[in-house]
């Protein structure tokens, strides 16, 4: 593996932990150093770090908040 690509490895946490996490990857960033993006993504997917994920986690919070005000009520 080249030194640039462990740099971004070590640089980054969410791909570091998630190769810790996953290690099949590093047969595939043996074979081919650009894939450090594709990691990213499912690493993102994987810790669901994602825009949308984040989206879907508020709205989960607002429903459960009107939940209890309604059963305050």
């Amino acid at each position: 593996m080249k030194k640039e690509t462990l740099e971004v490895i070590r640089n980054n946490p969410i791909i570091y932990q998630y190769l810790r996490d996953n290690s099949s990857w590093y047969k595939e960033l043996n074979r081919n150093s650009n894939v450090v993006d594709n990691i990213l993504k499912e690493a993102k997917k994987y810790y669901k770090v994602r825009g949308i994920d984040k989206l879907e986690r508020a709205i989960e919070q607002i429903d459960m908040i009107t939940t209890f005000m309604d059963v305050l009520k």
